[in-house]
């Protein structure tokens, strides 16, 4: 049996216990108020300390980064506050801790928004679907193109942002450069239409998330800061035309910054992993990127194994499953039954579905 999915890794000087990583998952458990985490939270993660690594979930780096009802800022002192109570509750149990820092972008609406404007991105779109808002649930509205000056503010939003986390107690930050969210759109040249230089070809689309990176990087070293992709993990009518092309430069552009890890996330079921191996795209990245790389989707005991016995990826990343399963990375290691999560208590479900799925030796009394 292939052990490596359990054997200790480094990030630079930030040593791992093992190479699973919980990836960053969308609960919406913060106070709708400041959208500070609080104890409940800081519970949540800790529970799940014995992963590699936790990225924790997608946290707004600004009041217009917002579109998630309870979704947790990083931008204000008692958000920072909230922050702290989550990392040292994960320092305690041992874990290491990554916060995503996510800009939402079209995915929005302007009763979310300063002073009630349009949601922004690279050029105007009208994602599918509708979104929660103190007064109920809409349609997504079309966006409005992000100004010159607003580019420039988003990126020292983010540099900000990066520098509070650590403050935070952080061991890093993850930028959220995936699923169509703010910096995606100006990825994709199927949502970026701009004629400035921020838009046409590749290197063009790619100029806003390079920005933002060595922006960040002027505030804390590279060895704390990853990037998630998601190249071919679209959202209808958001894609780009050549994604291998597109994102292949991006990947080996990444080369010369020394970064933590390259997060690339499949939307692959198990089913389809264990079907058809060949089907992932991360054997590519492998291939550009040099550094650390983490494999997110769909991923069982199984394929995670397979992917570094193969040398694929270096750290493999877990979602759902973590959700139910607070102690994955025993389960893994010992090849116990998985708990099964309950899909309705996923977003804005308090306590229940989010603190007290039980832990193998629970489960097993």
């Amino acid at each position: 049996m292939n052990t490596t999915l359990f054997q200790p890794y480094s990030i630079n000087l930030l040593k791992l216990s093992n190479r699973i990583v919980m990836a960053p998952l969308t609960r919406r458990r913060a106070d709708n108020a400041a959208l500070a985490a609080d104890e409940v939270v800081a519970l949540y993660y800790a529970q799940r300390a014995s992963a590699g690594l936790i990225i924790a979930e997608g946290s707004q780096i600004s009041p217009q980064a917002y579109g998630y009802t309870g979704s947790p800022g990083c931008y204000t002192e008692k958000q920072l506050a909230g922050w702290n109570k989550v990392t040292r509750a994960v320092h305690a149990a041992g874990g290491k801790i990554f916060l995503q820092l996510w800009h939402v972008g079209p995915f929005s609406h302007r009763l979310l928004q300063p002073e009630g404007k349009a949601p922004v991105s690279a050029s105007p779109v009208t994602p599918e679907g509708d979104v929660l808002t103190a007064e109920g649930r809409f349609p997504y509205e079309a966006s409005r193109d992000m100004s010159k000056k607003e580019i420039l503010q988003t990126v020292s939003d983010f540099a900000r942002a990066a520098r509070s986390a650590i403050i935070a107690g952080f061991d890093g930050v993850e930028i959220h450069g995936a699923h169509a969210y703010v910096i995606d759109q100006f990825i994709m040249d199927g949502t970026n239409k701009r004629t400035d230089e921020f838009g046409g070809n590749k290197e063009n689309r790619a100029r806003f998330l390079f920005m933002i990176i060595e922006a960040i990087l002027e505030q804390i070293p590279s060895s704390k800061v990853g990037l998630r992709l998601s190249p071919r993990s679209v959202k209808k009518g958001m894609e780009d035309s050549n994604p291998e092309d597109t994102y292949g430069y991006i990947a080996e552009q990444l080369n010369s910054y020394d970064l933590a890890y390259l997060h690339i996330s499949e939307m692959m079921t198990p089913e389809e992993r264990l079907a058809d191996p060949g089907k992932s795209i991360v054997p590519f990245y492998r291939n550009i990127f040099k550094g650390p790389l983490i494999s997110c989707g769909g991923h069982t005991r199984q394929s995670a194994m397979q992917m570094l016995e193969d040398q694929h990826a270096d750290l493999i990343a877990f979602g759902k499953p973590f959700i139910s399963n607070p102690d994955l990375a025993e389960r893994l290691q010992h090849n116990a039954p998985l708990t099964p999560w309950d899909k309705d208590t996923f977003y804005h479900g308090g306590k229940k579905g989010y603190i007290d799925y039980p832990t193998l030796c629970l489960a097993s009394n």
